[in-house]
């Protein structure tokens, strides 16, 4: 087989993987919603959640579910490089933020009261 044809192949099962997937999430849905009257609502839940949970596995075999899985592992390890700030720094930042907004508030009540102003000047 050359690169082409199984290209196309994976791509096919692929597709069909992910359909699959979206049946049982849908199923799942589905199941919860028709069961309204007979199962309790405990039960109910737990029928959306396997069939969210089923369809997400079936979804992380395909080609796209190992590329977001290697993206997650990724992300998770430049997660871990991040320097957060101490608990004065996001203190001090938010105190600023909030100092700023009321001097904004401040200038721009002024501005909209002295262009009110200024329009009823002009119209009398």
């Amino acid at each position: 087989m050359n690169a082409q044809t199984e290209s196309s192949e994976g791509s096919f099962l692929d597709t069909i993987k992910l359909l699959v997937s979206a049946l049982v999430l849908i199923g799942g849905l589905y199941a919860f919603y028709y069961y309204e009257v007979e199962v309790i609502l405990p039960l109910r839940a737990l029928m959306v959640l396997v069939g969210a949970g089923v369809g997400i596995a079936i979804a992380m075999t395909s080609t796209q579910g190992q590329r977001l899985w290697h993206f997650i592992q990724g992300s998770r390890v430049e997660l871990r490089k991040v320097v957060w700030p101490t608990r004065q720094e996001t203190t001090q930042t938010a105190i600023a933020v909030f100092v700023f907004t009321l001097i904004m508030m401040l200038f721009f009540w002024g501005l909209d009261s002295g262009l009110l102003w200024l329009t009823r000047q002009l119209v009398g």
